[in-house]
């Protein structure tokens, strides 16, 4: 007959009521450091939307930071039809939407092609993306003005305009060309981290180098493209440099330009731009509140792998 033997219970230290954790000095100084950079974002942004709402007579008379008399939204009317921000989001969603999808694209096979294809020179290939945006785009001003004003557009894309100077296919262009390079860096470090495996089982059942990317990689970079997508539409929107140098109509300019006919010659509403620059601004807060949850997914998953 054999006895068995019970282990002795474990017990598990509790805190004590009353006890308080231990906050360590360099979590206090985090915190601290956290909520005064919180702090340096918000109060300009709080200020610009006060002063909207405020008469300019008012601000001027008794300042910014004074207790207001009135609140009104007079001045969102007034930016949205003085500024003819329509027509100039217009525009925007026509340089910026594109833009955008064609970056991804471009830069996801490229990607796909650096880190799942092993191709000859991939690794070059990437640092020359990568080393691409180190260059100052306002060095290329003058010769791709140059060469904009002197090449013509296919008949199917020769509307608004004839030439690539002057339309929107022009400054889609050259955001697609300055964007792709970080884009594919990112991508190609991101796809890094998928198991070959997957790759090599579809390979296996029969899938080809374009089902590879469209049904396999695709779906598995969803974050990283989710956080590129919302980075992109952001910088890409608010871009003003290059519709300034390489359009002349003033019609096809961004949202961006919409904010300059709120000035007049001899004085200037600062009320009245603050709420022109609230509206403008709304888009890519919308963007970023539908795509949040890629956009955080993509800045951390990375994090954990590896």
């Amino acid at each position: 007959m054999t006895t068995t033997t019970q282990a002795p219970p474990v017990t598990v230290p509790t805190r004590q009521a009353g006890s308080r954790r231990r906050v360590r000095p360099a979590r206090l100084v985090l915190h601290a450091f956290l909520i005064c950079v919180a702090v340096g974002w918000l109060v300009p942004l709080l200020l610009a939307v006060y002063a909207s709402l405020r008469p300019y007579a008012e601000t001027a008379a008794r300042g910014y930071f004074s207790l207001p008399h009135k609140l009104s939204f007079d001045y969102y009317v007034d930016a949205w039809q003085r500024g003819g921000q329509p027509r100039y989001f217009i525009n925007t969603l026509l340089i910026a939407v594109p833009s955008v999808l064609l970056t991804l694209f471009f830069a996801s096979f490229v990607a796909f092609l650096i880190s799942r294809r092993r191709i000859r020179f991939g690794k070059f290939l990437l640092i020359a993306f990568t080393a691409g945006n180190l260059l100052p785009q306002q060095v290329l001003a003058t010769p791709l003005y140059v060469m904009y004003s002197k090449i013509p557009l296919p008949w199917w894309m020769s509307w608004p305009s004839e030439l690539l100077y002057d339309s929107y296919w022009g400054v889609i262009a050259i955001h697609v060309a300055f964007q792709t390079g970080f884009c594919v860096f990112v991508l190609t470090n991101y796809m890094d981290t998928v198991p070959q495996e997957l790759v090599e089982a579809s390979i296996v059942d029969g899938a080809g180098v374009w089902r590879q990317y469209w049904h396999v990689i695709l779906p598995l970079v969803r974050p990283a493209l989710g956080a590129l997508g919302t980075l992109e539409f952001a910088w890409i929107y608010n871009d003003f440099f290059w519709a300034v140098i390489l359009m002349s109509t003033g019609d096809k300019f961004p949202v961006t330009s919409a904010l300059n006919n709120l000035r007049s010659v001899y004085f200037t509403d600062y009320n009245l731009l603050a709420a022109g620059s609230i509206l403008v601004a709304l888009p890519t807060l919308l963007v970023f509140f539908i795509l949040q949850r890629q956009f955080i997914s993509g800045l951390t998953l990375g994090s954990t792998k590896g």
